[in-house]
């Protein structure tokens, strides 16, 4: 699992200067960040948005709206649970239940000993093979069931 790099305002200014100069430079900005960090730390937006000629607001606004970006490091794990309505249709919201009452988190949250990150996903492109989960972002998994779920979040909390 990756390994990510502690909070620096001068590491970030590296990264920063890295991208600024692309077009359409603040999603790249804000990937790299959160690839560095595990997520796109509160102190980054007011230097993401001066080098940008852009408003604090302008980067919150973008970091907010997009659901892959964080504003804390994730779990060891990630497990993404598809919420999409082919998913919902084929059992995806009792699945769904299951995992936060096991996990004992709610979507979007990570278990208290910062194993696993619970987190909706909104189409992994699997409709055929719905319900669908994604685990550590590059690990996919098709009809799902409760007995299929179950190993998932064993192998996730192991």
């Amino acid at each position: 699992m990756p390994r990510y790099e502690p909070w620096s305002a001068k590491r970030a200014s590296t990264i920063i200067a890295a991208h600024k100069h692309r077009e359409g430079a603040a999603l790249p900005i804000l990937h790299a960040l959160q690839h560095a960090f595990g997520c796109v730390p509160e102190g980054a937006i007011p230097i993401v948005a001066e080098a940008l000629n852009l408003s604090r607001a302008e980067i919150y606004g973008t970091v907010t709206f997009y659901h892959d970006f964080r504003n804390e490091p994730p779990g060891r794990r990630v497990l993404k649970l598809c919420r999409a309505e082919s998913c919902q249709a084929a059992g995806g919201d009792a699945l769904a239940a299951r995992a936060e009452e096991k996990l004992g988190v709610k979507m979007g949250e990570t278990t208290a000993d910062a194993r696993v990150t619970l987190e909706p996903v909104y189409c992994l492109g699997l409709c055929h093979s719905s319900p669908a989960a994604l685990l550590d972002h590059d690990r996919v998994f098709g009809m799902l069931d409760e007995a299929k779920l179950d190993a998932l979040l064993k192998e996730a909390q192991a």
